[in-house]
């Protein structure tokens, strides 16, 4: 194997193995080095996102709720079940199975294009040399003209509450339950614990979340999350909010959690505890003296707008650098960092990345929401349409939430988009496209959408920003 290589990327997730594709497209001599390990002591690529976080987790979610379809929905539609049960050693091999295929396929991808994979640990040194230490504890340096830092990030561990890998875990082990907890506590209200929390809550868990803030999804349209909220209640969803986690501790009859709240020192004894109040960057080990890479306060690498860090020739993507940890911001700053370092152009528009909560119903957004328009003192509109009136939708049972369109009241033009409904993470891409091209709700009133469809609630909500909705009573 070479030791000097054009491009050299450390980390192998979403952010750095399109990196590495995309340089490898380039015609440049690519190098990818990462060090994951599954609970089996196998490397693999793919990072977080494949191994332990979106792919498994999605898995699970869908199986999830197709049990409670079958559960709840299915008698709706004339269908006769007896004796609905469950697997979940079944569950987690199916699961396993198609994240197996995921990173197994980042191999696959790499040879096409050239890539030289590399398991273990990467250390950036000065001068643009890369330290490899291999699971078996050899080392090698290569050198490159160009590093692309993409290490990702992990869990953030909350004091107080120390994890032991089977009772007491982080959202990886969430995920990797053999059996349902009957009593489950979630500490963090974001994206992953209502995800997890959902999973399990389907499968019979009795779920409490508790969440710090005395705000539910503060990250979303104040609709929206007053909607979900509404419906993760009806579903069994135990959240209680202002919650702050003291500590845990593990004793014979189950998992002891102090927290605080608004009425003082409160107890609640589980079989399991999930802890997901968020991730931080990981940048263990990874940069050696004088390379001249800086983190800022929070452990951040420091960027500027193209990704390119404060030393020559050295970039940095993903959940190691600033903006929202989203697998999809990773990989297009991973694209446009390689498009650059080929003297191709190359920009990421952080004003149009989507967000996408994968509950039931889901939840979906680009752009700002009603109250950060509301804020910045800028005259707007909005315009709403409920999927109850949506006739594929209650074809699909799935009447619950809408789509709601926040634009500027004297130019026209969208500002957010914010869905909560069926497949509205699919339905977003219509809305960070609109957004993409500066679309007024007028250019989405004139896109002529199928019928009957989900997408026809964004065309509604068009015309409702200007009381013309076809299909709904105009206020």
């Amino acid at each position: 194997m070479a030791d000097s290589f054009d491009v050299i990327v450390i980390g192998g997730g979403p952010a750095g193995y399109p990196a590495a594709i995309r340089a490898g497209q380039n015609k440049l001599t690519v190098a990818c080095i990462d060090e994951w390990k599954n609970r089996d002591g196998s490397p693999a690529f793919g990072g977080t996102c494949l191994n332990a976080g979106c792919i498994p987790s999605k898995a699970l979610l869908e199986s999830s709720e197709l049990f409670h379809r079958a559960l709840h929905e299915f008698a709706t539609h004339g269908l006769k079940l007896e004796g609905v049960g469950f697997d979940v050693a079944t569950m987690q091999k199916r699961k396993a199975a198609i994240v197996r295929q995921s990173t197994q396929g980042i191999l696959t991808l790499f040879k096409g294009a050239g890539v030289t994979p590399l398991t273990g640990h990467g250390r950036l040194l000065a001068g643009r040399k890369v330290e490899v230490t291999g699971h078996d504890g050899a080392k090698r340096v290569l050198e490159a003209r160009h590093v692309v830092l993409a290490s990702g990030s992990e869990p953030t561990p909350l004091r107080g509450v120390a994890f032991d890998g089977e009772r007491i875990v982080d959202s990886w082990g969430a995920l990797e339950f053999t059996e349902v907890p009957k009593r489950l506590c979630v500490i963090g209200a974001g994206v992953i614990g209502l995800e997890l929390g959902s999973v399990w809550r389907r499968l019979g868990a009795e779920t409490v979340i508790l969440e710090a803030l005395e705000q539910f999804l503060p990250i979303a349209d104040g609709q929206v999350a007053k909607e979900a909220a509404r419906h993760f209640k009806k579903q069994g969803l135990d959240i209680r909010l202002g919650a702050k986690v003291a500590g845990a501790e593990i004793r014979p009859d189950g998992i002891h959690v102090s927290y605080t709240d608004a009425k003082g020192a409160q107890a609640l004894i589980v079989d399991r505890l999930v802890v997901a109040i968020g991730r931080r960057p990981f940048t263990t080990d990874l940069l050696g003296e004088g390379t001249g890479v800086t983190l800022d306060e929070r452990g951040f690498i420091k960027v500027d707008d193209h990704c390119r860090t404060a030393a020559p020739d050295v970039w940095a993507v993903g959940d190691c650098v600033r903006g929202p940890m989203l697998a999809h911001k990773g990989k297009e700053e991973g694209v446009t960092v390689a498009d650059r370092i080929a003297g191709l152009y190359g920009e990421v528009n952080y004003r149009t990345i989507p967000s996408v909560i994968y509950t039931a119903p889901e939840i979906a957004w680009v752009g700002q929401t009603e109250e950060q328009v509301k804020a910045a003192g800028r005259p707007y509109k909005t315009g709403s349409f409920p999927f109850a009136a949506s006739g594929r939708a209650r074809a699909m049972e799935a009447g619950a939430g809408f789509c709601k369109i926040v634009a500027d009241a004297a130019t026209d033009e969208i500002l957010g988009i914010h869905v909560i409904g069926p497949m509205a993470g699919e339905l977003i891409a219509e809305a960070v496209l609109a957004m993409e091209y500066s679309a007024s709700t007028e250019d989405l009133q004139r896109t002529i959408h199928a019928h009957p469809t989900l997408s026809e609630a964004m065309h509604e909500a068009a015309l409702a920003a200007d009381k013309r909705a076809i299909d709904i009573p105009n206020r």
